[in-house]
């Protein structure tokens, strides 16, 4: 039974399985936001190009589990993935590594943040369009749990960065919040216009696409830091941490993630996948306060609160629809 018939037949085991995939997802991608601060010695650069060369890497040796269904793949198929890999891999996250390092955390977490109302807003307009009045409920909330948990967020801002800092951060997270809200929307559609192209496969061809991507990038990078200094390339001054992390993402944020998230694209409309978005920025919530060793406040876990709430209102918006 193909993932469109599964679909059709049993539509709330496949709403729960959508949003658990997405969740799981989010779990994952949750764990970008902690790294560049994990590693603070390290050029956005090396952190981006050092985690798509890992996802690239295992790509390829999982490729060899799947060489048929590739094999099937036509030339706008592998096109659109060099296009999604450059996009929403590459500038995505040396986007938003280069915002996290600048800013410091919060405030790029904050615009990121605004992704799941960004997605949902542009995924519904087009021909999944959901009537407004129905679909406007759980956004609201959800961008008022979005607001509750960044005035904690905001709040923790220091003097250590400069306004110059804070500006540029502000202009490349809003630059990351562009590569992914394309990503996911561009992503989708293509999975749903392919019903025989399965999640795993195009997870892989995704990665498959990026390793020349990461490979080039890793390159430039070494010739700029050869040439400029101010860098020990290519593995830096915490050579155990930067591969250790790296892999981590390669495998877990990368191609997992990308996995369940194709799986989630094709469960469920856009405009919903686009909401559960949140899931990441909950989880990067949780994984701040664990790695800053401290506690949400009541706003926080006012605002987390709401998120889910909003969650919830947009799943049954989208069953009862």
């Amino acid at each position: 039974m193909t993932e469109t018939a599964q679909r059709t037949q049993q539509p709330s085991r496949v709403v729960i399985e959508g949003v658990a995939c997405a969740l799981a997802a989010g779990l994952l991608w949750g764990l970008v936001f902690v790294v560049p601060l994990m590693l603070p010695e390290y050029p956005p650069a090396m952190l981006s190009f050092g985690r798509y060369l890992s996802f690239g890497a295992i790509a390829l040796v999982l490729a060899r589990t799947d060489l048929r269904r590739l094999q099937e793949l036509r030339r706008p198929d592998w096109r659109m993935a060099f296009e999604l890999a450059l996009v929403g891999n590459i500038l995505y996250y040396l986007f938003l590594s280069g915002a996290i390092q600048l800013a410091d955390a919060p405030l790029p977490t904050m615009l990121i943040g605004t992704l799941p109302i960004v997605i949902a807003i542009v995924a519904n307009v087009g021909a999944e369009a959901l009537p407004w009045r129905r679909l406007l409920p759980s956004l609201l909330v959800i961008a008022l749990g979005i607001a509750l948990v960044n005035s904690h967020e905001v709040a923790l801002l220091d003097q250590q960065h400069s306004a110059q800092d804070y500006l540029l951060g502000t202009l490349l997270a809003l630059a990351a919040v562009f590569c992914w809200t394309w990503y996911p929307v561009r992503n989708a559609r293509w999975l749903q216009q392919r019903p025989a192209l399965a999640s795993g496969t195009w997870a892989i061809a995704q990665g498959l696409a990026t390793l020349p991507l990461a490979a080039t990038g890793m390159a430039t990078a070494g010739w700029y830091f050869g040439w400029q200094g101010g860098f020990d390339y290519p593995l830096g001054p915490q050579p155990g941490a930067y591969v250790g992390l790296m892999l981590t993402l390669g495998l877990c944020a990368s191609w997992l993630g990308t996995l369940l998230w194709n799986r989630a694209s094709r469960l469920l409309p856009t405009a919903l996948t686009g909401q559960l978005i949140v899931f990441e920025t909950l989880a990067a919530f949780a994984y701040a306060f664990v790695w800053r060793g401290s506690l949400p406040g009541t706003a926080a876990l006012v605002g987390i609160a709401l998120l889910v709430l909003g969650v919830i209102l947009g799943v049954r918006t989208f069953r009862a629809g």
